[in-house]
């Protein structure tokens, strides 16, 4: 039986998802040449001179080498499929993702936000991405322990998207350049939408499928009742 039109649509945009955050790890990447030796002249890092020197540079190396790494993991760890053919993989690389996250990309990520170019509304927001962010994946880790993996799956899920608010930023500095915004509340604002968006959209999705009479929200009920029948017919 051929997909339905609605998760034919939303596999097609997860393809999409995903080609784009690889696209900007890869332009991540190609922008080390920029990093070792630092280039002050480079985009992220003018006039970044006065502070660079000292912890700065250790979190800001470890958090460029972190960041693009947890998110070809989560790339890999979200996939259904990936996580039912290969179990034992998904244990071991969700170890590695919860040690990334926890010991290299939320505290550099801290570290880096109080020496935000865009001023004190950004370094607030930063800092709090970073603090979701570990909050998460510790929730997730800690479920998958316990054994609640409905909750697990959506603690990471909501990681993954604070992760891709590096992604999400990217696309709106991009739209912000098309359209010629240059205010000075530009890039704050885009800093805090980055991933108050994303989370909110999830937030909202998680609660109209457990809203009674949602199609998610009947489908558990409706496998019970047939395991129900088909028990009582054997």
């Amino acid at each position: 039986m051929p997909p339905q039109p609605p998760r034919l649509l939303g596999r097609i945009l997860t393809l999409l998802a995903g080609v784009l955050i690889l696209k900007v790890t890869i332009s991540v990447v190609s922008n080390y040449h920029n990093y070792f030796p630092p280039n002050f002249a480079s985009d992220f890092l003018r006039g970044r001179e006065r502070h660079f020197l000292g912890v700065y540079q250790w979190a800001f190396y470890t958090h460029i080498m972190s960041g693009p790494v947890s998110l070809i993991l989560g790339l890999i760890l979200i996939g259904d499929r990936s996580r039912a053919r290969f179990p034992k993989w998904h244990r071991y690389l969700g170890r590695l993702q919860v040690a990334c996250v926890l010991l290299l990309v939320t505290p550099s990520g801290l570290w880096m936000a109080y020496y935000a170019a865009a001023g004190p509304s950004a370094a607030v927001g930063l800092a709090a991405l970073a603090i979701a962010t570990a909050v998460c994946v510790a929730l997730g880790a800690r479920s998958a322990v316990t054994r609640r993996f409905a909750d697990h799956r959506r603690w990471m899920w909501r990681c993954y998207l604070l992760l891709c608010s590096a992604v999400v930023l990217r696309l709106i500095g991009g739209l912000a350049t098309v359209a010629g915004a240059t205010a000075s509340w530009v890039d704050p604002m885009a800093t805090w939408l980055s991933w108050l968006v994303p989370i909110t959209a999830f937030e909202l999705r998680e609660w109209t499928r457990r809203t009674p009479g949602s199609s998610e929200f009947d489908r558990p009920r409706a496998r019970a009742a047939r395991r129900l029948r088909d028990t009582s017919v054997h």
